[in-house]
């Protein structure tokens, strides 16, 4: 029994010290690209760039085409 209660507390412990709030001036290093996940940060940066540069605005990296309007 006292097993049970040690492991629930030291896992409540460790959830709760998961939870971190990010302070608003913070965010704008953590939205940089080179905090995303992808393997190659700096080749998906160059990719997106190109991209909404071809489209004439930015986000929506997923759609195909290249902007000619010929798809």
């Amino acid at each position: 029994m006292n097993n049970i209660i040690l492991l629930s507390i030291i896992t409540s412990c460790l959830v709760i010290s998961g939870c971190s709030t990010v302070k608003p001036w913070q965010r704008g290093y953590l939205s940089k690209d080179v905090m995303s996940s992808a393997s190659d940060p700096l080749g998906s940066s160059l990719d997106n760039h190109i991209y909404f540069s071809k489209e004439g605005s930015s986000g929506g990296g997923q759609a195909a085409g290249g902007g000619c309007g010929c798809n």
